[in-house]
C-alpha cells in the first residue's frame, strides 16, 4: 500500500542507538512506498523548514523543537518513553505509536519460552547434556506454576493467551481496572491489589509501559512480595529494573532466576555482572521486533491523516506516558 500523501514527504529519521542504523533498517521501505521521499538524518537535516514528520528511536534531545513545520512525531515502536524523555519535546505535536500484530506473536513466543526454560530447568539439562549426564529433575506441573503479567496491554494479553494454552494459570495486574479481560486471566489492579498479585507469581513478567510511576518498579519492594524462589522476566524497558536490587535478591535466594531482554545500557557492557551470573539469562533485546514495512506504512498513513485534519488512532496520551 502506498501513502495517500499528495507529494513525497520530508521525514527525518532521528535515532541515537548504537545498535540501529535507521537508514539500513527502514530507508528502502519508505522509498518503496513513497518514491521520491526526502529522508533526512541527524548528521545532515538540511533545511529544517522542510521536515514534516520525524521517525524516532531515542532521538537526540532538543532536535524536535527546532523543526518549525513538524506535524508528526512517530515512534519506531509501541513505546514512547524514548521520546518523552526529551524535556524540550514539543507537546502540541501528535506523538504516535506503532501497532504491529507480528510483535504480539514474537513477544508471546519469547515469554512462553522464558517461562518454560526456567520452570522446567532447561539450563540444568543443557549443562548436564554437555557432560553426558543423564539425570531427571523433579516435575513441577504447569498448573502449579502461576505466571503473573504486570501490564495487560495488547502484548500482555497475547502472552496470557499463549501461556494459558499450554497449561499455566495466569494473573494480570494493571495500574487501573481493565475491562473485557478473557476468563483465563485472574485480574488485579491498583496499588492496593499489587501485593496480592505478586504473592502468587511463580514467574513475574514485566510488560509495563515506562512512565515516571513505573521506573524502578522491579526493585526490592516488589521482589520481597514475590514467593521465595520466584523467576523474573523483563521484556519491557531496562529502566524498570533496579539492577543492584535484582543481584541482591538472587544472592539472597528471594529470586531463583531472571530472564532479561532489556537493559538500561545497550549493548550491555562486557564487564557487566549479569553476563557472569548463571542465574540470569541475557538476550540482546530481541523478544519482539517490529516489521519495518509496517513502521514505514503507518508513519506515512499517520502523516496523511494529520495533513487531512484527522487524529491518527495510534496517537499516544502524553499525560499517561503511553
Amino acid at each position: 500500500m502506498t501513502s495517500d500523501l499528495p507529494k513525497p514527504p520530508c521525514i527525518a529519521l532521528l535515532g541515537t542507538s548504537p545498535t540501529l542504523d535507521l537508514d539500513a533498517f527502514i530507508g528502502d521501505q519508505f522509498r518503496a512506498l513513497s518514491p521520491g521521499i526526502d529522508l533526512r538524518f541527524p548528521q545532515d537535516l538540511g533545511c529544517l523548514e522542510d521536515i514534516e514528520a520525524a521517525l524516532c528511536w531515542f532521538p537526540p534531545h532538543g532536535v524536535l523543537k527546532k523543526l518549525p513545520n513538524l506535524r508528526l512525531i512517530q515512534s519506531l515502536s509501541a513505546g514512547i518513553d524514548h521520546i518523552t524523555a526529551d524535556a524540550d519535546l514539543p507537546r502540541t505535536i501528535p506523538v504516535c505509536r506503532i501497532v504491529d500484530t507480528t510483535v504480539e506473536e514474537g513477544m508471546a513466543s519469547y515469554v512462553t519460552w522464558a517461562v518454560i526454560q526456567h520452570h522446567r530447568g532447561m539450563r540444568v539439562y543443557q549443562a548436564n547434556a554437555a557432560e553426558a549426564v543423564w539425570k531427571q529433575q523433579p516435575t513441577v506441573w504447569p498448573r502449579d506454576h502461576r505466571v503473573g503479567i504486570a501490564g495487560l496491554g495488547v502484548l500482555g494479553l497475547a502472552c496470557a493467551r499463549a501461556l494459558s494454552s499450554v497449561g499455566y494459570p495466569v494473573s494480570g495486574w494493571n495500574s487501573r481496572p481493565k475491562a473485557d479481560l478473557p476468563p483465563y486471566v485472574r485480574a488485579f489492579h491498583g496499588e492496593e491489589q499489587l501485593g496480592d498479585f505478586l504473592a502468587e507469581c511463580s514467574s513475574l513478567i514485566c510488560l509495563l509501559p515506562l512512565t515516571d510511576q513505573t521506573r524502578g518498579f522491579l526493585g526490592a519492594k516488589v521482589f520481597s512480595q514475590l514467593p521465595r524462589g520466584a523467576h523474573l522476566v523483563n521484556v519491557a524497558r531496562g529502566a524498570h529494573l533496579v539492577e543492584s536490587d535484582l543481584l541482591a535478591a538472587l544472592e539472597g535466594g528471594q529470586l531463583s532466576g531472571a530472564t532479561l531482554d532489556a537493559f538500561s545500557q545497550e549493548p550491555l557492557p562486557k564487564d557487566h555482572p549479569f553476563w557472569a551470573d548463571p542465574r540470569i539469562v541475557v538476550t540482546p533485546h530481541i523478544a519482539a521486533h517490529t516489521d519495518p514495512r509496517i513502521i514505514a506504512q503507518q508513519t506515512l498513513e499517520n502523516l496523511a491523516l494529520i495533513l487531512q485534519g484527522q487524529r491518527p488512532p495510534t496517537c499516544a496520551d502524553l499525560g499517561q506516558g503511553y
